[in-house]
């Protein structure tokens, strides 16, 4: 079982305030660094057979996550092996493929998990699809942003 999602923080709620630009900041603008380091915080869990492999009692920045998981799932498909990253954190979340199998190892922390490849990068899709949705929902000019552009599942 593989299971990925997000929980966008309420008005008031610690980062709720990454929700909202700027006034006068263009959405289609904002650079990828501010995107991955300054806007939208989201809890994010990321469960692989019941090992917590992002738990979801910290914030993540949700562009930075996202563009990892891009590459994730770009290299997973093609058969190679992968990492995630956070701007954050030291930690990485390494894919390791094993025939039809992904090997997901931590840098920081003792668990090993396993999961179909095929199903993880399906639920990495289906995600990457929520971000872009949810993203260019709240903000649309940032459907015009090359970064935010860059989310969208071909």
């Amino acid at each position: 079982m593989v299971q990925l999602s997000f929980d966008v923080p309420g008005a008031g709620a610690p980062w709720g305030d990454t929700w909202t630009l700027p006034k006068g900041v263009d959405p289609a603008a904002v650079s990828e660094i501010d995107l991955c380091y300054k806007y939208f915080g989201v809890r994010v869990r990321f469960v692989v057979d019941e090992v917590d492999v992002i738990s979801d009692r910290r914030h993540l920045t949700l562009v930075d996550l996202a563009l990892a998981l891009v590459n994730a799932t770009d290299r997973l498909s093609a058969g190679q092996d992968a990492a995630i990253g956070f701007t954050e954190s030291e930690e990485v979340i390494r894919l390791r493929v094993e025939g039809s199998q992904v090997a997901i190892t931590s840098s920081t922390h003792p668990w090993r998990a396993v999961a179909g490849c095929e199903q993880l990068v399906g639920e990495m899709k289906s995600f990457l699809r929520g971000v872009y949705a949810h993203l260019t929902g709240q903000v649309p000019g940032l459907a015009e942003n090359p970064v935010v552009e860059g989310l969208r599942v071909k």
